[in-house]
């Protein structure tokens, strides 16, 4: 049953950004920090997974993807000072309001983590795939490394930016991330427009058991959720944003959140779609790698890659960072300062580097972490909890979007499924 009035826990929310300078972030800052969060690593990948979706349901999915999460990002925007006086800035927080004080980080806390863990992990993997392509493209003549190496080098960069204090304080770097995924999006579309179709280019389903091409979809689907990122980190990015009776922190964030969406789609459809009809069914799970000339450009591409995940590690590793510090001082009466933040950052990006380098698998870590964690958080969880809270009238217009964006969820692999079966008897 949801609370009518704050508890404990509720009152305490707002007190966690009061170490920073204050909560004077603009709307823009929302912004980038936003694209910074949802356009990544998973971007390249969309032509892939259209690949095992197909032309119709692959853009069915995207444009449903992109509306849903659009809603369920105002959603969380709104429910971020739903309780007069108290400012929800961690997901935890709210998933307390919503579930109550017991059940709510169990329900919130594993999936959130998953998210920011796994997206962490998977940008380890990504900096270094994405540096030693560089390296083999701008000489040629160097001894290879492998790249387990270049993921070490790229986690080396990561301990010294970890000691940042807050999102205040990479905002420069998440500006930069922001404009290099723009750059790196345009690059991979363009080069896929200019390169053309490949020789006998197909777009026909691939020939496979019915099994294998369920667990396909289904990880077609995770890298898809895995995209659209951004709703595990987004209350904590409105958090740094000033809020007043009058003009109130969702104002600001929501117009910082539909910028962040216009540049999402600008970025996304034209990847999913030139690099597919580029390269069909044979297209790599990273669209890069299937790009040769020019290779200056390429390799330029890559190289904005790593400037991207290196600040959405950042951005995504900021909320963990919090969580872990104040974990220490409750529970241990571990003295805040530098001490604090070098022990369990520093541990924090030892542990993501150590699992990148174990498990080096691109695009099977999307697919798993877009499935398990992205589709939860930023499909589900926004929707219940709006429910839980905000009680609309049954049948109401946002009754009737929060059940119908649930059920689509549900029933996805089931329409793609019937989708392909119509098309191979139409064609046949």
């Amino acid at each position: 049953m949801v609370s009518t009035s704050p508890s404990k826990e509720d009152q305490s929310m707002s007190k966690w950004t009061e170490g920073d300078p204050a909560r004077r972030a603009k709307w823009w800052y929302s912004t980038f920090h936003a694209v910074t969060a949802m356009i990544g690593a998973g971007v390249l990948s969309l032509p892939y997974a259209m690949a095992y979706l197909g032309w119709g349901p692959g853009i069915m999915v995207l444009a449903l993807s992109w509306c849903m999460t659009l809603n369920t990002m105002w959603q969380m925007i709104q429910l971020h000072e739903c309780v007069p006086g108290t400012r929800f800035d961690r997901y935890i927080d709210l998933g307390r309001h919503a579930f109550g004080p017991k059940l709510g980080p169990w329900i919130v806390l594993p999936q959130q983590l998953i998210v920011q863990v796994g997206c962490d992990i998977v940008y380890m993997v990504t900096g270094g795939k994405c540096l030693k392509k560089f390296m083999e493209m701008t000489c040629a003549s160097c001894t290879p490394i492998r790249q387990s190496y270049w993921i070490l080098i790229f986690g080396g960069i990561h301990f010294f930016l970890s000691q940042l204090p807050n999102f205040n304080s990479v905002a420069g770097v998440s500006l930069a991330a922001a404009v290099m995924s723009l750059s790196y999006s345009t690059i991979a579309w363009a080069g896929s427009l200019a390169h053309g179709q490949i020789d006998n280019v197909s777009y026909a389903y691939k020939s496979t058991s019915a099994a294998d091409y369920m667990f396909r979809v289904f990880n077609a689907l995770g890298e898809i959720s895995f995209a659209f990122a951004g709703h595990a980190v987004v209350l904590e990015i409105q958090a740094t944003i000033p809020s007043t009776p009058e003009k109130p922190s969702k104002i600001p964030m929501w117009k910082g959140a539909l910028g962040a969406y216009f540049i999402n789609a600008i970025c996304y459809f034209p990847v999913a779609l030139i690099g597919y009809w580029a390269f069909g069914q044979d297209v790599d799970d990273n669209v890069l790698t299937d790009l040769k000339r020019p290779a200056w450009l390429i390799a330029s591409a890559n190289l904005m890659v790593v400037v991207h995940v290196i600040g959405s590690y950042q951005v995504y590793a900021m909320p963990v960072f919090d969580m872990l510090e104040r974990m220490m001082m409750k529970r241990l009466n571990f003295p805040p300062g530098i001490a604090l933040r070098l022990l369990t950052r520093s541990t924090y990006v030892a542990f993501t580097l150590f699992v990148g380098v174990t498990f080096p698998f691109f695009g099977d870590l999307l697919g798993f972490f877009g499935g398990f964690g992205f589709a939860p958080t930023s499909y589900f969880l926004p929707c219940v909890m709006w429910l839980l809270i905000k009680k609309p009238k049954r049948f109401s217009t946002q009754w009737f979007i929060n059940w119908v964006s649930r059920t689509i969820q549900n029933v996805m692999p089931c329409l793609i499924k019937a989708t392909k079966v119509t098309g191979e008897l139409f064609i046949n």
